[in-house]
């Protein structure tokens, strides 16, 4: 049994394996430029973070159907729920499809086909983000909330990914301030290939609630020591660090020292199609290459539910991390 997690950083987009976008393709009549799915996996080798997003949006293609969409979440929802994930808060990228010609309608209402279900078929619950394209303009992101203002009974809230540097976070203060009055919850990606002022602007600006990567917090004293006084989660995601070459081994990765700091870091997958993982995947990378002991893992999964936008749900959330502390550890942990 894998010890339970919540996942809070994880594009439903990046979960799709080359098996499943193979079928898409199939089923919508699309040609992808790759002769098998052997192919498609050797383009996972990615230089940085542009090179995995050119492929990323390539093979969105794909999706067209309110099924497509359903089909890719519940696929992810069954290998999350194989390795321990017990509540997953899903980002999904509205412009991606909307530029392809995808309403809006199309993409929430196929995800939520799986998430709506997800208890009774995976025993996940789950929460709905939707991400603006920081590389994409400012009138965009406004344009895509009013656009999901009708789903918005299904979206809990709001965030911000894609190419980091050059889009600093206060390009997008007038949509997130829009979110906030909508009651919508506010996340961003920050401090991943941009600067550790980022981290600080997507606080001070954008009045983020955790911090997505944050990884490069730990260049800036000052702001560690905001991060653990104010107990700003952190949505960590090893194992696409290495990939996208943000470390350059897994054993380099500073996870050890942001728990000691008091950092209250988290541990997620990202695009795991892509980056070799899942979120019990990542957990058993981290025990292996970095020694953490059983006590910092039961940490980094509690830290996941107390992370977790579950205000709503108290009880819930209490169930979960009760679950955490009665767990027994074997010889492998995912």
């Amino acid at each position: 049994m894998p010890l339970p997690k919540a996942e809070l950083h994880l594009h439903i987009e990046g979960t799709l394996e080359p098996e499943l976008a193979f079928d898409l393709a199939a089923r919508n009549g699309v040609t992808l430029p790759y002769a098998d799915t052997e192919e498609l996996r050797k383009a996972y080798d990615f230089e940085d973070l542009q090179s995995f997003l050119n492929l990323y949006y390539e093979l969105m293609a794909v999706l067209r159907t309110e099924q497509d969409f359903a089909d890719l979440a519940d696929a992810y929802l069954a290998r999350a729920a194989a390795q321990g994930v017990r509540h997953a808060e899903i980002f999904f990228d509205p412009q991606a499809h909307l530029a392809r010609g995808v309403p809006m309608g199309t993409v929430v209402e196929g995800l939520w086909r799986a998430l709506g279900a997800a208890e009774e078929n995976h025993g996940v619950s789950t929460r709905l983000i939707l991400c603006f394209l920081r590389d994409e303009s400012a009138e965009s992101a406004l344009a895509t909330l009013e656009a999901a203002r009708p789903y918005l009974d299904r979206i809990t809230g709001v965030g911000l990914d894609s190419a980091e540097v050059g889009h600093p976070p206060v390009k997008f203060r007038e949509v997130y301030e829009a979110a906030a009055a909508l009651g919508l919850r506010r996340v961003a990606h920050a401090g991943e290939e941009g600067p550790p002022e980022y981290i600080t602007e997507a606080l001070d600006v954008l009045g983020v609630e955790r911090v997505d990567h944050g990884l490069r917090c730990v260049e800036d004293p000052a702001l560690v020591e905001r991060l653990v006084r104010d107990r700003v989660p952190l949505t960590l995601c090893p194992l696409s660090n290495v990939r996208l070459r943000t470390v350059d081994t897994l054993a380099d990765h500073p996870l050890p020292a942001m728990l000691d700091a008091g950092l209250l870091c988290t541990v997620n997958s990202d695009d795991p199609a892509y980056f070799g993982g899942y979120a019990g995947d990542n957990f058993t990378a981290v025990r292996r290459t970095l020694g953490l002991s059983e006590d910092r893992l039961r940490e980094l999964a509690r830290n996941s539910f107390l992370a977790s936008f579950l205000e709503d749900d108290e009880e819930r959330r209490a169930r979960y991390i009760a679950e955490v502390e009665a767990y027994e550890f074997g010889d492998a942990v995912s």
